[in-house]
């Protein structure tokens, strides 16, 4: 059977194009000394809590600085909003383990779920904390106890989560409206993958360091993003 061209062509036609999509990729870092992390002593009082750490003295975590200048727990995002596929999107885990928040920094999706446990031998209370009009929660979760599960419908910069039952436990979790954002790792690294090709503003945004922000183009490859480095103001 003979196909013509104008046939054949039609059919070309018809087939759906598919948009080029690349990946953001960088490396936070930190310039200088980082602050000196402070001590939890009320944890060490603590009989229950203090006897969870025999080794080691929990201190905070908010400068978390590799040998080499690499920063971790930087939220790194772009300016879509709207585009949250968070509904679907696969759970996290916040976990209150040796009487602390594990792990301190998040970011999620609006409508993606944060299940919450507690492994430790004591009772907690999950008290979330929002400035953007998110729901408040404040719930009492037993040792060995169900696991609680939140979500939150608006974006957000660093909700806050807190025990005051234990009054030094905190975790931040940034709610972002796209699955465009990415944590870095003690590394330094960061991925936002499957990026259209657009114009975008790029934003890092540490908890005590401050923001940045940048412009990027993603095209048909990959994009390497340098911010500059943080450092304390």
């Amino acid at each position: 059977m003979k196909i013509s061209v104008i046939a054949l062509l039609a059919a070309v036609l018809a087939v759906p194009s598919v948009s080029p999509a690349a990946d953001i990729t960088g490396v936070i870092t930190f310039k200088g000394t980082p602050p000196a992390e402070k001590e939890i002593t009320p944890l060490e009082d603590d009989a229950t809590c203090g006897a969870l750490h025999p080794d080691d003295k929990p201190t905070t975590h908010f400068y978390v600085v590799s040998p080499k200048g690499e920063l971790a727990d930087v939220i790194v995002s772009l300016n879509l909003t709207g585009k949250s596929t968070g509904a679907s999107a696969s759970s996290v885990v916040l976990d209150q383990k040796g009487c602390l928040y594990v792990p301190t920094i998040m970011a999620v999706q609006t409508g993606q779920k944060i299940i919450v446990k507690n492994s430790d031998p004591c009772i907690h209370n999950v008290h979330t904390v929002s400035q953007n009009d998110n729901a408040t929660h404040n719930d009492a979760q037993m040792p060995g106890g169900a696991d609680l599960t939140y979500t939150f419908d608006k974006p957000e910069d660093f909700l806050k989560f807190q025990c005051d039952v234990h009054p030094w436990m905190f975790a931040w979790v940034t709610v972002e409206d796209s699955p465009y954002f990415a944590l870095s790792g003690k590394d330094g690294k960061f991925t936002i993958k499957n990026v259209p090709p657009g114009k975008y503003t790029i934003t890092a945004r540490h908890r005590k360091l401050g923001v940045q922000t940048l412009a990027v183009e993603v095209k048909d490859s990959d994009v390497t993003v340098n911010f500059p480095a943080f450092e304390v103001k």
